[in-house]
């Protein structure tokens, strides 16, 4: 493995080696899948302290984080090309932490709404400089390669979320999982303080004009190649979203009743999704973003009918262990995608990374939330309206790649 270099770095010092690069990278943009998935098994707790007694109402507490954190994207990509990564990141960081503290003393549940939105404004920082900093340091295939194995990092903190917050509320109250999300921000701001220098190279660092911002953003959405793998995004990131925001009503209450063992399936399941972005770091590299993705769809859509038609086959509540191994075959196909496309759209816009990454950060993202939400809210006390979502964000997502390359699967075109 070669380490990090960013083309051309005045870095007052290197970058962090290899592995200290991805797991610094993988944390910070951990510290969003944090904000979400260790608070799913609080939803029980909030609820009977504010009596909320809608369970699909819960789910705003992820869906107006979501919002926040998909506007306010477009607004850190521009500043990080024009005053830098660190502190744009660190500025963002900071309100992530006003949103926190504002939770934490929450005494209602819209004050809670207030504060999840506040939280989701500063963790979109996270998002963009994170995509930004890797685009600098590398391109292509080792740009998906570098992302695969900061997806596996990231998805492994899923594995452990649940859990953590089920302890946490074990010792304490769900107040204290916020806190414990404060101090992991706390903790980011002090690594890259102490060990990563700035990585946006001086001939790319853009004076803050609306003139030059309109002109990058003009630039992304007309590019076919990154405005079409955004779309496709947005497709699974809709599938992430509609699984987060049901997990918690399948697993733990309403289908399969599994109480104090629902982070042990939500571990086992994000397992399975970190193992499947590190089989993509090893073979990126030799197959190529376009082959993995294109294939990786189609299994992905083809499994979600398969687990549709089982669905109905028992009612809307098949064996947990029939579905879970259906979930988690999609799941896995998943997360062969994501990466891929990430960088796929990302490869022809380097020059305006930072710009790019929240346009495309901005736009996938609002379109997971509001289609992983419509999923989400048809939760019925089965599991037909998550499978049957997945199969049709799959169909719609195989259009947009066959125009996006003219119809030519699983292979370069641009």
């Amino acid at each position: 493995m070669n380490d990090p270099r960013p083309t051309g770095s005045t870095a007052a010092r290197p970058l962090p080696g290899f592995a200290e690069f991805v797991c610094l990278m993988a944390i910070t943009i951990g510290l969003v899948a944090l904000s979400i998935d260790n608070l799913l098994p609080a939803f029980g707790p909030i609820a009977a302290d504010f009596g909320i007694e809608d369970g699909n109402r819960m789910q705003m507490l992820i869906y107006v984080f979501m919002i926040a954190f998909g506007l306010m994207q477009i607004v850190y990509g521009p500043l990080a090309d024009s005053f830098g990564r660190r502190p744009t990141l660190i500025a963002g960081l900071g309100i992530y932490a006003v949103g926190t503290v504002m939770a934490i003393f929450a005494d209602s549940y819209d004050h809670l709404l207030i504060a999840r939105f506040v939280q989701g404004l500063g963790a979109a920082a996270p998002r963009v400089l994170t995509m930004a900093i890797t685009r600098d340091c590398f391109e292509g295939r080792e740009m998906a390669r570098v992302m695969s194995f900061v997806m596996m990092v990231f998805i492994i903190l899923p594995v452990f979320a649940p859990a953590s917050g089920s302890l946490i509320l074990a010792l304490a109250n769900w107040h204290m999982i916020f806190v414990s999300t404060l101090v992991l921000a706390i903790a980011i701001v002090c690594w890259y303080l102490l060990r990563m220098p700035e990585t946006l190279h001086p001939e790319y660092r853009h004076k803050l004009s609306v003139r030059r911002i309109a002109r990058d953003i003009r630039t992304t959405v007309t590019n076919r190649q990154t405005f079409g793998y955004a779309t496709v995004m947005g497709m699974m990131f809709a599938c992430l979203m509609a699984y987060i925001g049901s997990a918690q009503q399948i697993f733990e209450t309403e289908v399969y009743g599994l109480g104090v063992w629902f982070p042990l399936a939500f571990g086992m399941i994000a397992a399975c999704m970190s193992f499947s972005s590190f089989v993509n770091a090893r073979l990126v590299r030799k197959l190529g973003m376009h082959k993995i993705s294109h294939v990786a769809l189609f299994f992905m859509t083809a499994s979600s009918l398969v687990n549709v038609l089982i669905a109905i086959g028992f009612d809307g509540k098949p064996p947990l262990w029939l579905f879970g191994i259906g979930l988690t075959m999609t799941l896995f196909c998943f997360s062969l995608t994501m990466p891929n496309f990430n960088s796929l759209a990302m490869e022809p816009v380097g020059a305006i990374a930072g710009t790019a990454s929240s346009m495309i950060g901005v736009y996938s993202t609002l379109i997971g939330v509001i289609a992983g939400g419509i999923i989400g809210q048809q939760f019925d006390g089965t599991v037909i309206p998550l499978l049957g979502g997945y199969f049709c964000l799959g169909v719609i997502a195989i259009v947009i790649v066959g125009i996006t390359e003219r119809g030519k699967f699983c292979q370069a075109t641009h």
